[in-house]
């Protein structure tokens, strides 16, 4: 073998072999692309795409990891989607799940706004008095 090189098996490889899938239809809504990498919680999505988000709760694009989908402004496609494996625990994305999906069952939100968040600027324009 020389060093850094590649061995690789023979064949078809399948990625996430054995894994449940389901098919959703998404559709960008909104007016600029969208782009959802492949471990992004799905449900948590830009709001602008249109999708039964509580379907989709726990899982992520079936695709390569470190690739993406891309939606165009009002294009509608079908995208097959994967469960998360180990622990099942999510954190970050939008902040809707933050935790455990087992026991976070809330509905997810799907208003634009929720997607916009507000910061309150405690700082004084008068000198700080």
């Amino acid at each position: 073998m020389i060093p850094g090189e590649y061995q690789l098996k023979s064949g078809e490889i399948e990625l996430c072999e054995g894994r449940e899938r389901i098919t959703v239809e998404v559709a960008n809504t909104g007016d600029r692309p969208i782009q959802i990498g492949s471990h992004y919680h799905f449900a948590e999505a830009n709001p602008a795409l249109t999708f039964d988000r509580d379907r989709t709760r726990g899982f992520r694009l079936d695709v390569a990891a470190g690739t993406a989908i891309r939606f165009e402004p009002g294009q509608k496609r079908e995208v097959t989607l994967i469960p998360f494996a180990g622990t099942r625990e999510i954190y970050g994305f939008r902040g809707e799940v933050m935790g455990s999906l087992e026991l976070s069952k809330a509905p997810l939100s799907t208003a634009p706004e929720a997607a916009r968040t507000t910061r309150t600027d405690e700082r004084t324009t008068d000198g700080g008095e």
